[in-house]
């Protein structure tokens, strides 16, 4: 059984690519004390790119008008469905 299910998944591997096989499980990685942890957490903070002070403002304002037009958008369509409603209700009572 196992024979035909390798053949299968060997049939319908793309051309080209090598049969695959089961992995070795990795080693277990080797703990390390707090101080190293925190230096290669140094040492990679080190690599991030940060943005500007100029840029980040840029985003905030942005962002906060985004937020702005997004609540006047929510807050005309929720209007509007109210007063939709409330015409609806009473067209339905005054019938």
């Amino acid at each position: 059984m196992k024979n035909r299910a390798a053949k299968t998944a060997a049939a319908m591997a793309p051309a080209g690519a090598a049969a695959t096989t089961a992995a070795a499980p990795a080693a277990p990685k080797k703990r390390v004390s707090p101080v190293q942890f925190f230096r290669e957490v140094r040492a990679e903070t080190r690599k991030i790119t940060w943005t500007s002070r100029k840029e980040t403002w840029i985003t905030s304002v942005m962002v906060f008008i985004m937020v702005v037009m997004a609540s006047l958008f929510f807050a005309a369509i929720d209007g509007g469905l109210g007063l939709a409603t409330t015409q609806l209700l009473k067209l339905a009572t005054a019938g």
